[in-house]
């Protein structure tokens, strides 16, 4: 039996370790409407759908899908845009509630990196996490055609960092 939308928000929302309340407050809904979501009385909002798949750690797709899409890709020669066409997005989400969002695109990290910027230099929002990825690194894997999210970090006091190459 395949699984509805409401089953797969519920066992993502269980292996994300939270209750409906705290998954409805993250959101800005009431506690019933993912009850109702759950029990499929009701679907979340259109517009919810890209704040409650990041939340449950899934592309919308395998939200409403329950098919899973590699979240990284390795392109081909071929398929592969320009770097001056691609963005580096890093997200952070700590635990007083604060999210950062940034979206640069990677000709303006390249050229960084070129004038010597340093790999380890990138801070924000006083994250550890993030001093600690080479840009470098990062940039040869996207120059090898390495697309999608590139770090994923939970650290122990709570904070969650992603970088994604787009």
């Amino acid at each position: 039996m395949e699984m509805t939308l409401g089953k797969r928000i519920a066992a993502l929302r269980r292996q994300r370790g939270m209750t409906q309340e705290e998954l409805a407050e993250k959101l800005g809904v009431s506690a019933q409407a993912v009850s109702k979501w759950e029990n499929e009385l009701s679907c979340p909002d259109i517009m919810l759908l890209p704040a409650l798949a990041r939340l449950l750690h899934v592309t919308v797709d395998a939200l409403l899908t329950g098919e899973a899409i590699p979240e990284t890709q390795l392109i081909p020669d071929a398929h592969r845009k320009p770097l001056d066409q691609m963005l580096l997005k890093i997200f952070i989400l700590d635990t007083k509630g604060d999210k950062v969002r940034i979206n640069l695109p990677l000709a303006l990290v390249k050229m960084g990196l070129e004038m010597g910027m340093s790999g380890g230099s990138l801070s924000v929002n006083g994250s550890k996490a993030l001093e600690k990825i080479d840009l470098n690194q990062l940039m040869a894997l996207v120059e090898r055609g390495v697309l999608g999210k590139l770090v994923e970090i939970d650290s122990g006091d709570g904070d969650h960092l992603e970088v994604w190459v787009e």
